[in-house]
């Protein structure tokens, strides 16, 4: 029997769900496709596990995933093992771009999904056969780096089987509170956001399964035990789709609680955020991205801010808690932007709020932008988690946007914020403060260096200015 391993790096940074994991699902769902070919598989989860390389250095095959923030963890897991002998196989959307560095520290190289293409490489390996044939491949052959065509993406999602977390022992040990269990529902994004990669991971095509499909892996789950994320891009991409599910969630009587991502268009339709909240959904993750109406036209986001004021009112009348999501950096943003960005998320009360860094993720059309330009200050990929600034932004030193970010979770989570929850007994919302504020000391402490790099850059632009009057801003530094 063959036998493969796959690993999730862990994470160089702090993130927002370093305490509540939630498992990527990419491993899982590969995993359980070789599993079902007769393949003994183990998928490692670095973050919550440690890696025994000695345990592994006898598999026929390693799998690594990797993002952009992950992928200098990533290569140095490949450089170990395949300094053991083992063949080295990477996957995801950072290496999915830049197939050819990646090259320099794996074997094989998997772009874009991996279902079909993982099931093709096992065949040839099975059989002793050439790679050629295999979709979306980049390899080594004859020293010589090969890419092979990128084959259409699955379209039909119900053909991909259910997950098996169990494949992590470390995740099936997790018992503290409830297990959060993801659950993809569809693939591909139409919009055309100027810094996602999604679409050139997944397509523009909204691909979905059946609502029975879905059904039938919820099925699985226990509401006494496991709390639903709905791993979707956009959940209510199709209202009509969305809605159909729902109603047989609430038919079947399902008692989950669960979560999932939107869009602010979600609010249009009232009737299907009604069967949100009656088929249990419990708090929303909504980007948001900006309150400057510049900035949202050229992300080409295709909302307005009147828009996401809307989602605000009509989610909250219904009692759905909402995660909202913030990027600062576009070319149109300045200080007024991250004034006027968080006087909103606090006047809307929000459950929680994100504020993030633009970064130039590649895949995505900023950072080809970016890029020609030649506007990255750093290319270290450990910072590219969206809490670090890498580029020159346009009306802001680089020092003073990871000021704004600073500033605005420290206004959002503030201890006068934290007394009115207090006093309206909103607990949940209460112990979000509470853990954003002690993530938010920890992550300053932690990047001190960087921040004091940050400070010795000088503007390279000539619109790029430094604040000097902070105003009420003044006991935001970093460095103090």
């Amino acid at each position: 029997m063959a036998r493969i391993v796959l690993i999730e790096p862990r994470p160089p940074n702090l993130h927002i769900f370093s305490k509540f994991y939630t498992p990527r699902l990419g491993s899982f769902i590969l995993g359980t496709l070789m599993r079902d070919r007769g393949w003994q598989v183990e998928v490692i989860i670095e973050e919550l596990e440690p890696i025994d390389f000695e345990a592994i250095r006898h598999a026929d095959l390693v799998g690594i995933s990797t993002i952009t923030s992950t992928a200098p963890r990533a290569y140095a897991i490949a450089d170990r093992l395949r300094s053991l002998g083992v063949k080295v196989m990477m996957g995801g959307p950072h290496v999915t771009f830049l197939s050819e560095e990646a090259l320099a520290h794996a074997d094989f190289v998997i772009r874009g999904e991996g279902e079909n293409a993982l099931a093709a490489f096992a065949e040839a390996w099975e059989k002793g056969g050439g790679l050629e044939n295999v979709p979306n491949l980049s390899y080594w052959r004859d020293g010589v780096m090969r890419h092979n065509p990128i084959q259409a993406h699955v379209e039909d999602l119900d053909a991909i089987p259910f997950p098996d977390l169990s494949l992590s022992k470390a995740f099936g040990r997790m018992r503290q509170g409830k297990v959060v269990i993801p659950v993809q529902t569809s693939r591909g994004c139409p919009f055309a956001c100027s810094f996602c990669s999604v679409t050139g991971m997944f397509g523009r095509k909204y691909r979905f399964r059946s609502t029975a499909s879905v059904m039938n892996e919820l099925r699985r789950y226990d509401p006494r035990r496991h709390f639903i994320f709905f791993y979707d891009d956009n959940f209510t991409a199709d209202a009509g789709r969305a809605k159909d599910l729902l109603r047989a969630m609430i038919a079947a009587k399902f008692k989950f609680q669960w979560s999932t991502q939107v869009r602010a268009d979600v609010t249009r339709d009232p009737e299907l955020v009604r069967l949100m909240k009656k088929a249990g959904c419990q708090i929303v993750f909504i980007g948001f991205e900006s309150v400057n109406p510049q900035s949202l036209k050229a992300m080409k986001k295709g909302q307005t801010v009147a828009e996401i004021a809307r989602a605000v009112k009509v989610l909250r009348r219904r009692r759905i808690r909402i995660h909202g999501m913030f990027v600062f950096g576009f070319d149109e943003d300045d200080w007024r932007t991250v004034r006027r960005t968080v006087r909103f998320a606090k006047r809307a009360r929000l459950t929680s709020s994100q504020f993030m860094i633009l970064t130039p993720l590649p895949g995505s059309d900023f950072y080809d932008r970016i890029c020609a330009q030649q506007r990255i200050r750093f290319h270290d990929w450990n910072l590219y988690d969206a809490h670090h600034v890498v580029f020159d932004p346009t009306r802001l030193a680089p020092l003073d946007l990871q000021r704004a970010q600073i500033y605005c979770h420290k206004k959002f989570y503030s201890l006068a914020a934290s007394l009115r929850k207090l006093l309206n007994c909103k607990w949940v919302d209460l112990a979000i403060a509470h853990y954003a504020r002690r993530l938010n000391r920890q992550w300053l402490k932690i990047n001190r260096t960087y921040l004091t790099v940050l400070s010795l850059l000088r503007p390279r632009r000539k619109n790029q200015h430094v604040i000097v009057d902070y105003r009420e801003e003044a006991t935001l530094d970093p460095l103090s």
